[in-house]
Order: structure tokens, then sequence, then C-alpha cells
């Protein structure tokens, strides 16, 4: 069974038109639905984000281990397709 080693809490009101927050008040957003020039950001927005910082912390710990260094200036890519069929979301990243 693996170890957590970090658990990220959050409270959403008002669904795409409310707020996110989280448990210890870092995050404090306001939500816009996809597409909407709402004044806040949208979901597929805070997926994309975590998903590519996620993806480019584990390239530098694979890089570290292997005694390498990933550039100052690196940068992953992320887009995150909101679809109607099956599946709620499709993500690709470049």
């Amino acid at each position: 069974m693996p170890t957590v080693i970090y658990t990220g809490e959050t409270s959403t009101t008002g669904g795409l038109d409310g707020a996110s927050r989280s448990s210890d008040g870092r995050l404090d957003v306001k939500l816009s639905p996809s597409g909407s020039s709402g004044k806040g950001t949208n979901p597929e927005q805070f997926f994309a984000a975590g998903w590519s910082a996620c993806f480019l912390g584990a390239i530098g710990r694979a890089a570290a281990e292997r005694q390498l260094r990933v550039p100052a200036g690196a940068a992953i890519n992320a887009e995150i397709d909101l679809v109607s069929n099956d599946v709620a979301m499709c993500c690709r990243h470049g």
C-alpha cells in the first residue's frame, strides 16, 4: 500500500460560478464556466496547471536520481479538452 505524502483539500461553493478555497487558505479563487468571459478561471485550467506541475516535478525527480539537472527554464505545456461524449475529459500534453 502506498504511503500518502500529502493531501490537498479544497472547498468549492457555487459550482462553476462560485469559488474554491484550500483548507490552508493559500488558494482562494473565483470560478467561471469553461469558455465564458467571467472573471474567474475554470476547472480545465486548474487541471492543466496541476497536471503539468506534477509532470515537471516527476521529470526533475527522475533527473536528480540519475544525477542530471533539468534546465531552469524547462516547461510543460498542457491542454485539457472538455468534450461531449462518453469521456468527461480528454487530456493531451505537449
